[in-house]
């Protein structure tokens, strides 16, 4: 089995910061790989396929605040690709 760690920085760029919504985006859109998937932020680590782990970020994940976003597995490539995504564009709130 290929199981690989891939990590990439992602920046909050929506106003509102990771909150309800867009982590809720984040969890369904990480629920579709099959790596695990992980956001880290000043030593908090939480479960990117959580709601409720996710919700634990949500508080240091503000404006401008940049998180590591790991994936390990055999999509963990595909996976950090999605998901950087949805943070460049800003969770579809900076329209």
């Amino acid at each position: 089995m290929n199981s690989q760690t891939i990590i990439a920085t992602v920046l909050v760029i929506n106003p509102q910061g990771l909150h309800l919504r867009p982590a809720d985006m984040f969890v369904k859109r990480a629920m579709q790989f099959q790596s695990q998937i992980e956001l880290v932020k000043d030593g908090l680590r939480v479960d990117g396929k959580s709601i409720l782990d996710m919700l634990r970020i949500t508080t240091v994940a503000v404006a401008g605040a940049e998180l590591q976003l790991e994936a390990t597995g055999p999509d963990a490539q595909a996976a950090v690709d999605a998901l950087t995504e949805l943070f460049r564009q800003g969770f579809g709130e900076n329209e």
